[in-house]
């Protein structure tokens, strides 16, 4: 008995130590996650992938993708290769997927390799993309919108492809800092303007494909790249075609509007064109530069080479003989008329004075050859129209040159296009005078501002050319482009790129149509692509620039809401000491920073502050100053800035318009940036780059909600383990 009663208290104590430990395990299990949700893969690119995934709506094609869980490296999803814990490409191109690329692209921070190309993605590029990529590939889908701005963060990018899409603007001045990038694809696709300045830039670049595009300008920025593949057929391409492009082995160009006759001469004080043995060498067909083979005919080049030596070393002789009899002639002529006593000292100093005169005569004659040659519709290349400056504080210092690279009209050719300015084609009035619609013979439209002469302080016209020459090299997709000039009988005109779909506060303040009030999301764009042309202006320019008149009305609107700022370099046209530019330039009360209106200063913080007021009328759908409220209401800054940080008064003061659709958690992110733009003291304002990095994580934790009838401060706020991912951007 007492053996059995001892076998059965070790049989009982060894299954309670068993069943404590089944306790244990499956407390452990209930607690942690399941250990295939991530597994091997980090979770920000698990994350990602399953953004894609839903963007895509779910496609049968992409094997093993779950968009819930799921080890993306541990279990081979299709077109996912890993190194390590780390997704490093995605490769899933020519599967007929359809819809969007989605909004978390960007926590890729491994990513090298994205291939997303050949498919029915549809709607705009995200503007935030993985920043470490070498290789991306979206060709052949139906992408529409712009170029996002982030590509140009992109250092590592060596592949760029984005044809047979409907990408439309400008390309975006973008590429400077993408020197290892070797072969950019935009062919086939609705690009506009002319090529990017910061191409110059892309030292190992050497093959670019632009054609069956509507671009339009001279090719010069191309001339010093390292190309062998160069394809800019069927575009709207103009003036001569530089000869160093017609050295590119594969050289396509046909279907542009360039000009078949002899190039234009040199302009002034140009040293004269090289001989004719080296100008035959710079101009032979690459058959005749090829590597020479051992036949001997490298040897016979060198012979002919030393022989050709002779002929300048004679030269060289003889010129050096002439000048010395010209030395001691003059010398001669000058102890004569000391001898003499009478008549004006020649001075050597006057020798320069007179060949100023000749060069500036010589200046005049070709300006006017300039102007009586221009044609209204196919004027020659502006390189030719060079505007002179000083550099130096007063005046001292030296004269430089710089091209207007802006179409310079004839007054009768915008007479004509504009019906000699009549009611009709006027679209608005600025501060500096109307701004015309304009209809060409060739089918395009331009916007036409017609400047009134009384409101210039500088009415010379060298000033308003140098004006001309600035803005003309201003390039940004959110920036209305400089398209030509005129300044003729006495005439300052600039002609602009035409946006359809009216100004930013036209649509919040006079629209009656219900079909085009803003939505939340676009009121976000447009205030990021809005942001970013300041960023533009202020970071990117040098000198920077500084807008001076930043308001809704200057913010115009294309097709797809999109924003192109306007009126950007027109504040060189009034000094900053007339304090009159406060009705003028900065003339739209409720837009001006507070030093403005205490001081006369204004610099790139005030243009920061009239940021702020602008996304206030965006949250608000206000004006800035609206004398038919109570008087406590009338400012818009001091009403809404109190009660920024109020939750339940924030609520109340979203545009009605919304219906009650707005991002639930958004909103207050969008509240504390404009806090921080209309803050009183300049100091605190943050650079606009820190208000664009801003809003790229508002997009990309933005999320809609319904907003209660029920509750009269009406907000459901979710949490964020509870918050949707719109994927509407």
């Amino acid at each position: 008995m007492a053996v059995n009663g001892a076998l059965s208290f070790s049989c009982s104590h060894s299954h309670s130590r068993f069943f404590f430990a089944l306790l244990v395990l499956f407390s452990f299990s209930a607690i942690l996650p399941p250990l295939s949700v991530y597994g091997a893969t980090d979770p920000s690119d698990v994350q990602g992938l399953q953004v894609i995934y839903n963007s895509l709506n779910g496609p049968s094609q992409l094997t093993g993708w779950t968009n819930s869980s799921g080890d993306p490296c541990g279990e081979s999803w299709k077109g996912v290769t890993c190194e390590g814990s780390a997704v490093v490409s995605i490769q899933i191109s020519g599967l007929g997927l359809n819809g969007t690329m989605g909004y978390l692209l960007s926590n890729f921070l491994s990513l090298r390799t994205l291939d997303m190309s050949d498919n029915n993605i549809h709607d705009t590029i995200p503007y935030q993309l993985p920043p470490n990529l070498t290789n991306l590939n979206l060709a052949s889908n139906n992408l529409t919108g712009s170029f996002p701005y982030s590509i140009s963060t992109m250092v590592s990018l060596n592949y760029l492809n984005v044809s047979h899409n409907s990408i439309s603007q400008s390309i975006g001045d973008i590429f400077a800092k993408l020197a290892g990038l070797t072969i950019l694809d935009l062919s086939v696709n609705n690009f506009t303007g002319d090529l990017p300045n910061s191409f110059t830039s892309l030292s190992n670049l050497s093959t670019l494909y632009l054609q069956n595009n509507q671009l339009t300008g001279p090719l010069s920025v191309l001339t010093g790249l390292p190309l062998t593949d160069l394809n800019v057929a069927n575009n709207n391409f103009s003036g001569w075609i530089p000869s160093e492009l017609r050295s590119i082995r594969k050289f396509i160009y046909d279907g542009n509007s360039f000009d078949n006759g002899p190039a234009p001469p040199p302009p002034p004080y140009t040293p004269p064109p090289p001989s004719r043995s080296r100008s035959n060498r710079t101009h032979s067909p690459p058959e005749a530069r090829t590597p020479s083979s051992s036949d001997g005919q490298s040897s016979n080049s060198d012979n002919g080479n030393k022989g050709l030596a002779i002929g300048p070393i004679i030269g060289i002789v003889l010129g050096s003989l002439l000048v010395l009899v010209a030395l001691i002639a003059l010398v001669f002529c000058v102890r004569k008329a000391k001898k003499k006593g009478t008549g004006a000292r020649p001075s050597v100093g006057s020798v320069p004075v007179v060949t100023e005169k000749v060069n500036t005569e010589t200046m005049q004659e070709q300006r006017t050859k300039f102007t009586a040659t221009v044609t209204d519709l196919k004027p020659p290349p502006a390189e030719n129209l060079m505007v002179e400056r000083v550099q130096g504080k007063n005046g001292s210092g030296k004269r430089v040159k710089s091209p207007i690279t802006a179409t310079s009209y004839t007054v009768a050719s915008l007479q004509t296009a504009t019906n000699s300015f009549s009611q009709e084609f006027l679209i608005g009035e600025g501060s500096l005078g109307r701004v015309y619609r304009a209809d060409f013979p060739n089918g395009k439209t331009m916007a036409i501002k017609k400047i009134d002469n009384a409101a210039l302080s500088l009415q010379e016209e060298d000033n308003f050319l140098e004006a001309v020459s600035n803005m003309s090299r201003l390039r940004h997709q959110n920036i209305v482009t400089l398209v030509g000039y005129c300044a003729e009988h006495g005439q300052r005109l600039l002609v602009y790129e035409y946006i359809g779909n009216g100004s930013l506060h036209d649509m919040l303040h006079f629209t009656d149509d219900s079909g085009k009030t803003l939505t939340w999301n676009a009121r976000v764009r447009v205030a990021l692509g809005t942001a970013r042309a300041l960023e533009y202006l202020h970071e990117v320019c040098l000198p920077s620039t500084v807008h001076r008149n930043f308001k809704s009305a200057n913010i115009l609107l294309d097709e797809e809401l999109n924003p192109h700022l306007s009126d950007c370099g027109l504040a060189a046209l009034t000094p900053n000491t007339e304090r009159q530019v406060s009705t003028q330039m900065v003339g739209s009360f409720g837009y001006s920073a507070p030093e403005f209106a205490l001081s006369g200063i204004y610099t790139v913080k005030s243009d920061v502050y009239s940021f702020g007021v602008v996304m206030l009328e965006l949250l608000t759908g206000r004006k800035p100053l609206d004398s038919s409220r109570v008087r406590s209401e009338q400012s818009l800054v001091r009403w809404a800035t109190p009660q920024l940080h109020d939750i339940d008064a924030l609520a109340k003061m979203v545009d009605p318009s919304l219906n009650g659709m707005y991002p639930a958690k958004s909103l207050s992110r969008f509240a504390d940036i404009i806090a921080l733009c209309v803050q009183p003291e300049p100091e605190f304002r943050p650079p606009m780059s820190e208000v664009v990095q801003a809003l790229v994580r508002l997009v990309q934790r933005a999320s809609v909600v319904k907003r209660r009838s029920s509750d009269e401060s009406g907000f459901v706020y979710k949490t964020p383990e509870h918050e949707a991912i719109d994927m509407s951007f």
